[in-house]
């Protein structure tokens, strides 16, 4: 039996880039929207990237999220009421703008003129910088919103899985005019 060295069996069990990451904050939304988006997007056979299913114990957290991020054609940001207390969703949106990812703002029982970072003390002048950039440059994009209460769940399905679908194909006719 030939045996392969580690690096070399993870390279060939290494995952490709995702076509869709789905930004979010896991407390407002993996159980609702984020992980139905996931869920829809995987049954149309969309390679979709959702740190509670795609990543394991012993990840480094940033190296596979910034990976993936980097790797993905669409980016589908779910903004919820404390999205803006989460640095890692703050980041994960700075690097979606950052690498001029199309992304797909979610309003999630949020306004985006509610969406705001908030300066506590703890980061540098710099990366608040970054982050309300990125924040801005989100909020002045085109996206759905949603009343958790009162909307319909299946038509804010279709509506972002239709959204995502339609960013893809624009990506990929873009990638091949290049």
């Amino acid at each position: 039996m030939q045996r392969f060295p580690i690096t070399t069996l993870y390279r060939k069990v290494a995952r490709p880039t995702c076509d869709v990451f789905i930004n979010h904050r896991g407390i407002d939304t993996k159980r609702n929207i984020a992980g139905l988006l996931y869920d829809n997007l995987t049954r149309m056979k969309v390679n979709s990237f959702l740190d509670s299913m795609n990543m394991k114990p012993g990840d480094k957290l940033f190296d596979h999220i910034d990976r993936a991020i980097v790797g993905c054609k669409v980016g589908v940001a779910v903004f919820s009421p404390r999205y803006c207390d989460s640095y890692f969703c703050l980041h994960e949106l700075a690097l979606l703008m950052e690498n001029k990812k199309r992304v797909v703002p979610v309003f999630f029982d949020v306004k985006p003129s509610q969406l705001l970072v908030n300066d506590d003390g703890t980061r540098p002048h710099k990366e608040l910088q970054r982050f309300s950039l990125a924040l801005e440059e989100a909020k002045n994009t085109v996206g759905l919103t949603f009343d958790s209460l009162n909307g319909d769940w299946s038509e804010l399905l279709r509506d972002a899985s239709d959204a995502v679908i339609m960013n893809l194909m624009e990506v990929e006719e873009e990638g091949k005019q290049l």
